[in-house]
């Protein structure tokens, strides 16, 4: 098994109507194994529960450096070039991508048997607070529990893969937890204390992985 992934991208596509399942298709046939092949790790990838043409998936590497290779060797490769086409005409938009990497070193996105996923995406005031860590491990992490999953926060250093944009200079923090039904499921209960150093309010991304996804997590793919 490949070490935790230090770099992790979270990326949310706006799709065509109706074209979610296609792509999904194409997706699973030809971009899973050819990615992993490539070097980099796919946890999960999912459906938007309360989004019908939305696709939500997340890739990640062993740090910035890998990341520039395993995307130059992907999308420089036979699969991408022989499927982009297909991929690229079900989709609207592709560049809602945040750059992300552990809020803590134990933080890693491993995908539960049988649950559903909340994304909570905090946008904070500053990067690279240094009390963040500390709230997380003494108010956020008592305050949901085992519900957690893991926590990530925007990783500073420049894309250096521009030709897939990724929304820089947006501090974030994401929390990734279970549930058992993402459809309906409650917002993650914030502490008043991470609240204060949000720019905005968090937006919720309710998400079940695939059927294919969940199968993939379960032979204990590399991730």
């Amino acid at each position: 098994m490949r070490p935790a992934p230090c770099v992790i991208e979270l990326r949310r596509y706006t799709l065509h109507p109706g074209r979610r399942d296609t792509l999904i298709e194409l997706f699973e046939r030809a971009f899973v194994d050819a990615q992993e092949q490539s070097g980099m790790t796919l946890p999960a990838w999912f459906r938007e529960v309360e989004q019908p043409d939305r696709f939500t998936w997340l890739r990640g590497f062993a740090d910035m450096a890998a990341r520039k290779q395993a995307l130059q060797s992907f999308y420089g490769g036979p699969v991408w070039q022989a499927n982009r086409d297909a991929a690229n005409a079900t989709m609207i938009d592709s560049d809602d991508v945040l750059l992300l990497k552990p809020a803590r070193p134990h933080d890693r996105f491993v995908l539960r048997p049988r649950v559903d996923v909340v994304a909570t995406q905090c946008p904070l005031k500053r990067a690279g607070d240094p009390e963040l860590r500390a709230l997380i491990d003494a108010l956020v992490a008592p305050a949901l529990g085992d519900s957690l999953i893991a926590a990530f926060v925007s990783e500073t250093a420049a894309n250096d893969f521009p030709r897939l944009p990724v929304r820089e200079h947006e501090p974030m923090l994401v929390l990734f937890t279970a549930t058992e039904h993402a459809l309906g499921a409650r917002a993650p209960s914030l502490p008043a204390d991470l609240l204060q150093r949000l720019a905005r309010a968090p937006e919720v991304l309710r998400l079940s992985p695939t059927p294919q996804c969940r199968l993939h997590a379960a032979k204990g793919a590399p991730r």
